[in-house]
């Protein structure tokens, strides 16, 4: 359950927050269906927003949901998931992207991939899934043709890298791969003029995916000297936190020209939860009311880069339009950054190790099983082993009712 857009079922509210769990689900399902049972590990928080950007651009008239069997991490409750060609996009982008990933581990020996007999392993599967991504892009007309470019590209633009190189060059391809996702959505949903605007949204998603990803990996990266495009390109974090914020802006003006049908949870993703996820990768995470200690909660604090955000929705019209409220204003004193308080998040902890490939996965499946994914307040990523937030926790109610039938969270 990878991914840095990871909202908080307090911000999204209920309806918000069943919408997501139906496209999260509807990604495992699909992968499932297409690919097999070992295919749903790679699914990923922010492969869903694919699905979510096909569905809310598309006719309503359509068959967008189904209703799925019980599912452990349901509680072995029913369920309606979101279905169709978004879904399979967003299948195929996370298995072509996960496959990348296994033969960068590979070739890094990490972990217990630096035996030959689990390397030789690791990559039979990254094929399998490299060779399904395909089958599942082609069917929806998408060529990852782009995507295994984008990748075999980035190992030379790293190697090549240095000092007084701009780190732009660097997310380079990231932002082409993620450009041309986000742009197929508007093709399946017969919105042939978004796809502009929307591949513009894509190419700064991706531009924040790596540069959030290298600032959570520095301090990890420095102690086991592995290579960090901040590091290797002299990029203060200062530079970095200006690129996130201009690209987080950007999105939002790319959105604004989007012809939705329903851009509510869409909006919410890639407006507030995208600000969230920047203030998170730097340490300046809001926190929403529910999650603030206290009996009363804890007033709002002004943080190193921003103030108190204000009602996203506050004075009503186009969410993507300037002026108040969340969507409106550029940087952070009235921005998009969540709702709730903004003060500085918790003091760094010293970094551990990276769980290598197939102890990852022994553990991904550990909370599957114990459904720590979806009800933990924190639990450990299986193989960052950086803190993540359980996808639906609920930290102020009685019992748990958002994913198992246990008394408490």
């Amino acid at each position: 359950m990878f991914g840095m857009v990871r909202p908080c079922r307090h911000r999204l509210g209920e309806r918000f927050t069943t919408e997501w769990m139906a496209h999260l689900c509807g990604l495992c399902l699909a992968l499932r269906g297409d690919h097999g049972q070992l295919a749903r590990v790679v699914t990923n928080y922010d492969g869903l927003l694919i699905s979510v950007l096909t569905e809310a651009q598309s006719d309503r008239s359509g068959a967008l949901r189904r209703t799925a069997g019980p599912c452990p991490l349901r509680g072995m409750r029913t369920a309606s998931v979101a279905q169709g060609e978004g879904a399979r996009l967003a299948a195929a982008v996370s298995l072509v992207l996960a496959s990348a990933k296994v033969r960068d581990h590979v070739a890094d020996g990490d972990g217990l991939l630096a035996r030959r007999p689990v390397a030789l392993a690791a990559r039979r599967v990254a094929a399998g899934w490299g060779a399904a991504g395909l089958r599942s892009g082609s069917a929806v007309g998408f060529d990852t043709a782009v995507l295994v470019d984008a990748v075999d590209r980035q190992l030379g633009i790293e190697t090549l890298a240095g000092p007084g190189t701009p780190i732009l060059t660097v997310t380079e391809p990231t932002e082409t791969a993620t450009a041309a996702a986000f742009a197929h959505t508007a093709v399946l949903a017969g919105r042939p003029g978004n796809a502009g605007p929307l591949a513009e949204a894509g190419r700064l998603f991706g531009r924040l995916a790596h540069l959030l990803d290298a600032v959570e990996d520095l301090a990890a990266d420095a102690e086991a000297g592995a290579w960090n495009p901040l590091t290797a390109t002299g990029t203060s974090l200062a530079e970095a936190r200006r690129l996130a914020d201009d690209a987080v802006h950007g999105v939002r003006l790319a959105l604004r020209e989007v012809e939705f049908t329903e851009p509510g949870l869409a909006h919410l993703l890639l407006v507030h939860e995208l600000r969230r996820s920047v203030d998170r990768a730097f340490g300046t995470t809001p926190v929403c009311a529910s999650h603030q200690p206290g009996p009363y909660g804890q007033p709002p604090q002004q943080g190193p880069y921003g103030g108190v955000p204000q009602n996203p929705y506050a004075g009503g019209g186009n969410p993507y339009a300037g002026g108040g409220g969340a969507a409106g204003g550029s940087g952070s004193g009235g921005g998009f950054g969540g709702f709730g308080g903004f003060g500085e998040g918790p003091a760094p902890q010293p970094p551990k190790g990276r769980r290598g490939f197939w102890a990852g996965c022994g553990m991904f499946w550990l909370l599957c099983c114990t459904c720590k994914l979806c009800c933990a307040k924190e639990y450990e990523g299986p193989w960052s082993r950086k803190k993540r937030e359980g996808c639906c926790r609920d930290c102020d109610c009685d019992g748990c009712d958002c994913c198992c039938p246990c008394d408490g969270c």
